[in-house]
């Protein structure tokens, strides 16, 4: 059975800095493509930070023509507001990935985290540090850790992906918004 190649869009939203990355997905092997931001630091209506994100989701995947999108999922804190901000992001993010055919997976920080140090509670730093080792980059770091996190992302999701082409002799099964919608039309409203 012949595989095929995949490309993996990795996204970390933030209505401060929104990081990406994107990993190539050949079989078992995973390499990297491309990290970076989108700085909305000097963007003050929240409503155009919002349009801002949905314009560079689209740049992105018209770009590289990603397979599916792998976003880091929101993560309980004491600010409400910031949550808020944040659900936002991410919701903007998935509509435009559905709305161009891509499946969206979604992953908790500390799976992410997990899969790519072995420690759930690991830093930024030392996933940046992680990732550059797996992927032998030899590039400068980025400024904003944002990128390494969005391409945590998306090596992670390559990782689970692996995990389901062992288990399955080459075929992909895995579980996505997609996927969950089309089992469940009864939990649509």
């Amino acid at each position: 059975m012949e595989l095929i190649d995949k490309i993996i869009l990795g996204i970390d939203p933030g209505t401060m800095v929104m990081g990406y990355g994107l990993i190539l997905q050949q079989g078992h092997k995973l390499s990297f493509i491309d990290m970076g931001v989108l700085n909305l630091r000097k963007e003050l209506d929240p409503l155009m930070k919002l349009k801002n994100i949905h314009a560079e989701i689209e740049r992105l995947i018209a770009q590289y023509h990603p397979n599916c999108m792998a976003i880091e999922s929101s993560f309980y804190g004491k600010n409400v507001q910031s949550l808020i901000k944040l659900g936002r992001a991410q919701g903007v993010a998935i509509a435009v990935a559905m709305k161009l055919n891509l499946e969206v997976f979604e992953y908790a920080p500390l799976r992410i985290k997990q899969s790519i140090t072995g420690n759930g509670n690991a830093s930024k730093e030392q996933v940046c540090d992680m990732l550059f080792r797996l992927l032998n980059l030899q590039k400068e770091k980025p400024k904003y850790l944002d990128a390494t996190d969005a391409l945590g992302a998306a090596f992670c999701h390559g990782l689970q992906n692996q995990t389901n082409l062992n288990r399955s002799g080459g075929k992909t099964s895995s579980s996505s918004w997609k996927n969950f919608l089309s089992q469940n039309p009864d939990r649509i409203k």
